[in-house]
């Protein structure tokens, strides 16, 4: 069961566990057609929305106890210091933590009744750095470390493994102005040591890993997709010895 599954990350995930032979279910809001969605690669969708615990408890109610939970639905909001409305934080926090709460208890519930399981949650280099105008995005993503050391602790006796994924800059919805904007993509991917962006596909891959019987003694781990930027403090990236192309740097 995949959250926020029917784009991005999240329709990647479905994607590649779909075709690794599990049967998925991809939960999404009503506007993202989850169900339509998700018929075009032999999953089934559901309508929930994560941050209304309703809603969530209804879709998890139509389906079997799952194996592996991936709580990828996020969202995200870009703002100056000054000008994060209450609205935003609380739909940030809502949404990315308060919504990953409510999709790992009562997956775990289920779950535990199997004495299996594998939850999958996706965090950010965000729950790390202080990236400037991400100040309820950053936040949100912190506080999932803490969610994941602490269920991880919990529900370890009963056979259930909880990873976080931490990508970094992925191309998606939420991030096609960035990789429009030439310049910023420059800036931002001199500090990256693979000197780009990545894809939905990558961090999918990661996610599969952990997901499978391949990460059987790893749980309470964090497994960072960001093409080693979190490894370089004062970047890779300099003139003249590379250049900056086609949304990436490459050694002359």
């Amino acid at each position: 069961m995949v959250t926020g599954g029917a784009n991005g990350i999240g329709l990647a995930c479905a994607r590649l566990l779909a075709e690794g032979g599990a049967n998925v279910w991809i939960f999404d809001l009503e506007a993202e057609r989850p169900a339509e969605v998700a018929q075009r690669f032999g999953a089934r969708g559901l309508i929930a929305d994560v941050a209304d615990r309703a809603s969530l408890a209804a879709a998890f109610a139509q389906v079997e106890a799952p194996e592996i939970v991936v709580a990828n639905a996020g969202t995200v909001f870009e703002h100056d210091p000054d000008s994060a409305t209450a609205e935003q934080w609380e739909r940030t926090l809502a949404v990315n933590l308060t919504g990953v709460f409510h999709t790992v208890q009562i997956a775990a519930r289920l779950m535990k009744l199997l004495r299996r399981g594998s939850i999958v949650l996706m965090a950010s280099t965000n729950s790390w750095d202080g990236e400037a105008g991400f100040l309820a995005y950053n936040a949100s993503k912190a506080g999932l470390l803490g969610l994941l050391h602490t269920t991880a602790n919990e529900l370890g006796p009963y056979g259930i493994r909880v990873n976080a994924v931490c990508p970094g800059l992925i191309r998606t919805r939420l991030t096609t102005g960035f990789f429009g904007n030439p310049e910023r993509m420059r800036e931002y991917t001199r500090h990256i040591p693979l000197g780009r962006g990545g894809e939905p596909e990558e961090v999918a891959h990661a996610v599969a890993f952990l997901a499978s019987d391949l990460a059987a003694f790893i749980t309470g781990a964090t497994l960072l997709v960001d093409g080693g930027q979190m490894a370089a403090k004062f970047g890779t990236w300099r003139e003249p010895a590379a250049v900056f192309e086609l949304e990436r740097w490459r050694l002359r």
